[in-house]
C-alpha cells in the first residue's frame, strides 16, 4: 500500500511540476524557454498558413486566389479593401500561385517582356525563405520553362527547361509581380498575364499523371488575434512541419521543441498539460514579443535593416528573430537584392507618426532612390499595416509619376505627408495619411549598387507646423 502511495504521489508531482512527453520530463522555466524558441521559430510558418489557407484552400474566403497548381492573374492594383497580407505594395498587378510539389514538379512558363518592364516571380517556401527568383532582375525578359521540384524529387532536367529550382518544402507560394507604368497600360499587363503558366511535369512532357498525393486534410487557421496568445499556436504550427521536411541544421533544435509537444504530425493538446506548464508557454509566447519588440526598436533606430530580415536560408544564417520580424511587419516581402525597403516609422525627432500633424521629405536633385527598376513610397494605416483608404485613393507616390510631380526651384523633390491637402499647387506631390498612426515603406525595386552598400540614405522625415 505504502509503494502504490509512493507511486500516486511521483505522478501528481509530475502533473503539477512538469510536461509529459515520450519519457522526458520538464520544468516550467524550461517549457517557457523552448515555448519562446518554438514561438519565434513557428510565426513565420503559422502566419504563412493562414494566408495559404485564405488564398488556396477556402473557397468562401473573400482572398480565395484558386486551386493549388492553377495561377490567379489579378488586373488591378491592391487597395484598402486587401486585408490578407500586412504592407502590400500597389504598384504592380499580381499573380498568385499556391504549388503543392508532393505528387510532382511544376513547369513555370514566362513570356517575353519589353526591356523596360520589370516583373518577378518570388519562390517562397513554408518557412517564408525567398529561395529563388524568375524575373527582370535573375532571368532576364526573354522567357523561357523552369522546373520548381518539392524536396524529394530526383528526376532529370528536361530539354528546354532553363533551371530545376528546388524547394526544401512541399507546400510553396509564387506571387508574381508585373510592372504597371500607368492606368492606361493595363491591357498590356494583362496580355503579359496571360502569357504566365503552370503545368504538372507529366503534362509538359505529354506523359500519363503518376499516382496523386493523398488530399491534404487543411486545418482551421488561427485568426491574426488568436496567433498572438492561443496556445492552439502549436497545433498549427506542427499541422505545418509535416511539409517541411528537418532541415539538416535543425535536427537538435527539432529535439528540443519536442519537449512540449512541438514537432511534424505530433499532437499538441493543450488540455492535458499541467496548469503550471500552460501557464509557462504562454509566458513563452508573450516572451517571444518582447524580443520582437525589442528589435523593432533596433530597426526604428536605423541600427538593424528591415531588408535584412529576408532571404534564402543561407542569407539570414537561421536568424528567427528577423524572419519572424519580417512576417509581422511585412510577410513575403522580397530579398533585398530585389527590392529594398526603407521604412519611415518616426520623424526626424524619432517621435512616431501622427496624421495630427504635418510631415514633409525632400530628396535633393541627385538624392532620389537609386532604382534599376521603379521606386515608391506607400501609406499604411496602423495598428493594421494595411493601406490607407483617403478620398483621393491614392495610396502611394512612384517614380512613374516624377513627370506630374511639381519640382523645388534647385531641382529636387519635396513630398507632403498629411491628412488634408496641402493645396492645389502642391497636390500632385501629397501623399493622404491618416488621422492617427501610420507607416510608411519607400520601396525601391531591383535597387542599385548605392542603396545596398549603404552608400545613399534615405532622406529624413520632417514635422512642419
Amino acid at each position: 500500500m505504502k509503494r502504490i502511495s509512493m507511486r500516486l504521489l511521483s505522478f501528481l508531482l509530475l502533473a503539477i511540476w512538469g510536461c509529459q512527453t515520450g519519457n522526458e520530463s520538464i520544468t516550467p522555466e524550461e517549457a517557457r524557454t523552448i515555448a519562446k524558441e518554438a514561438y519565434i521559430y513557428g510565426f513565420p510558418l503559422v502566419d504563412n498558413y493562414r494566408i495559404s489557407y485564405a488564398y488556396f484552400v477556402d473557397e468562401k474566403n473573400p482572398e480565395y486566389k484558386g486551386p493549388w497548381n492553377q495561377i490567379r492573374n489579378f488586373s488591378r492594383v491592391f487597395t484598402p479593401e486587401d486585408k490578407a497580407v500586412q504592407t502590400p505594395n500597389s504598384d504592380t498587378y499580381y499573380s498568385f500561385l499556391g504549388l503543392d510539389l508532393r505528387t510532382e514538379p511544376i513547369v513555370l512558363t514566362v513570356p517575353s517582356l519589353e526591356k523596360n518592364r520589370y516583373f518577378s516571380l518570388q519562390l517562397v517556401d513554408a518557412y517564408t525563405f525567398n529561395f529563388d527568383y524568375i524575373g527582370t532582375r535573375t532571368t532576364g525578359n526573354d522567357g523561357g520553362k523552369f522546373l520548381i521540384a518539392g524536396p524529394n524529387w530526383k528526376g532529370e532536367q528536361p530539354e528546354e527547361i532553363e533551371k530545376v529550382i528546388y524547394s526544401e518544402t512541399e507546400l510553396v507560394l509564387v506571387p508574381f509581380r508585373t510592372q504597371l507604368f500607368n492606368p492606361d497600360d493595363s491591357e498590356n499587363v494583362v496580355k503579359i498575364q496571360e502569357g504566365y503558366k503552370a503545368q504538372p511535369l507529366s503534362e509538359y512532357l505529354g506523359q500519363s499523371s503518376p499516382e496523386a498525393a493523398k488530399p491534404i486534410e487543411f486545418i482551421q487557421p488561427l485568426t491574426p488575434e488568436q496567433q498572438k496568445s492561443s496556445l492552439d499556436f502549436f497545433k498549427v504550427l506542427n499541422f505545418t512541419l509535416q511539409f517541411c521536411p528537418t532541415h539538416s541544421s535543425e535536427m537538435e533544435l527539432m529535439e528540443r521543441f519536442s519537449k512540449i509537444g512541438v514537432g511534424a504530425n505530433k499532437d499538441f493538446d493543450a488540455e492535458k498539460l499541467s496548469p503550471e506548464i500552460k501557464a509557462a508557454i504562454a509566458q513563452g509566447m508573450e516572451d517571444a514579443w518582447t524580443e520582437f519588440a525589442e528589435l523593432k526598436k533596433e530597426m526604428d533606430a536605423g541600427k538593424v535593416v528591415f531588408g535584412d530580415c529576408f532571404g534564402t536560408r543561407e542569407f539570414l544564417k537561421n536568424n528567427y528573430l528577423y524572419r519572424m520580424a519580417a512576417a509581422v511587419m511585412g510577410i513575403y516581402g522580397n530579398s533585398k537584392e530585389e527590392a529594398m525597403y526603407p521604412m519611415y516609422a518616426v520623424d526626424s525627432n524619432g517621435n512616431e507618426l501622427d496624421g495630427n500633424n504635418k510631415y514633409m521629405v525632400k530628396f535633393s536633385a541627385n538624392q532620389l532612390p537609386p532604382a534599376n527598376a521603379f521606386w515608391s513610397l506607400t501609406m499604411y494605416e496602423l495598428p493594421s499595416s494595411l493601406l490607407y483608404a483617403n478620398p483621393i485613393n491614392r495610396y502611394l507616390l512612384n517614380s512613374p509619376m516624377i513627370p506630374d510631380f511639381k519640382r523645388d526651384p534647385d531641382g529636387g523633390l519635396t513630398l507632403y505627408i498629411q491628412n488634408e491637402s496641402p493645396g492645389k499647387e502642391l497636390e500632385t506631390n501629397w501623399l493622404p495619411a491618416p488621422k492617427g498612426p501610420f507607416l510608411m515603406v519607400l520601396r525601391i525595386y531591383w535597387p542599385k549598387e548605392e542603396a545596398l552598400n549603404g552608400t545613399w540614405k534615405q532622406p529624413a522625415l520632417v514635422m512642419v507646423n
